[in-house]
């Protein structure tokens, strides 16, 4: 039952993808605010796939620390699942990603056509610079700039050294930081075809008040509560797994 279903989500996302990735060519002339609405309706089709075709579902946590105004978002990553449903969660977002997924027919198109950040990882401080100066454009624009700050998916109960773009984002800002961890990487794992069946527990944490902060206390207090929530919430991938240093 779980390959039919997987098989179906993905007869789905091949009908949908190619025409509405040359809506997004066609949206780009919009205002920003617009083309997110315009080409994200394809995000709240895939999501009502994975939930009515795959019976993957979701709860939220903490709704309430979410604040008026800019916010960074710092959040855990396991899976493509997190870049779908955060822009469901929450208000407009602006991620940033790798450069390479623009080369992706379709749907790197279409994701080239949307207010988001595309950076060259192995480009350093000018990524750095990148991260600071769009992002603190979008901030103005209102989107919500949503960072991964282990900078790729790692599998449940593995972490790496969180890196330190999104907190400096914040610490230049003046943004509040919004943490975020969940367990997409249980149903949805990395460059998996089958897709699971159940419910990803999604948890919001309190708004990190940046103001007086440097980045790196900054990173150091999200990343404190990311992998506190995460072995708090779900245990079993933890034992014995030490907490790594923040960048």
């Amino acid at each position: 039952m779980t390959f039919i279903r997987s098989l179906l989500f993905f007869s789905i996302l091949f009908v949908l993808t190619p025409p509405y990735s040359l809506l997004a060519i066609l949206a780009r002339p919009l205002p920003a605010r617009v083309r997110y609405r315009v080409i994200g309706f394809w995000t709240h089709m895939v999501m009502w796939a994975l939930y009515w075709v795959v019976g993957l579902r979701h709860r939220v946590i903490g709704r309430e620390n979410l604040p008026q105004g800019k916010a960074v978002v710092l959040c855990k990553h396991q899976s493509a699942w997190e870049t779908l449903a955060l822009q469901v969660i929450l208000p407009p977002v602006a991620f940033v990603f790798k450069r390479e997924l623009l080369r992706i027919p379709f749907f790197g198109w279409g994701l080239g056509c949307m207010p988001m950040i595309a950076i060259d990882r192995g480009a350093g401080k000018d990524a750095l610079s990148q991260v600071e100066e769009q992002g603190a454009r979008l901030l103005d624009l209102g989107f919500w700039v949503t960072v991964f700050p282990e900078g790729t998916r790692m599998p449940p109960g593995q972490t790496r050294r969180y890196k330190i773009g999104g907190a400096r984002l914040a610490e230049v800002t003046g943004a509040p930081v919004i943490p975020i961890a969940h367990n997409a990487g249980d149903f949805w794992k990395r460059n998996a075809f089958l897709k699971q069946a159940g419910e990803i527990t999604v948890s919001i944490g309190p708004a990190i008040d940046t103001r007086g902060l440097t980045a790196e206390q900054i990173n150091r207090q999200a990343q404190e509560w990311i992998e506190s929530e995460m072995r708090r919430l779900f245990p079993h991938h933890y034992e014995n797994a030490p907490v790594p240093a923040a960048a």
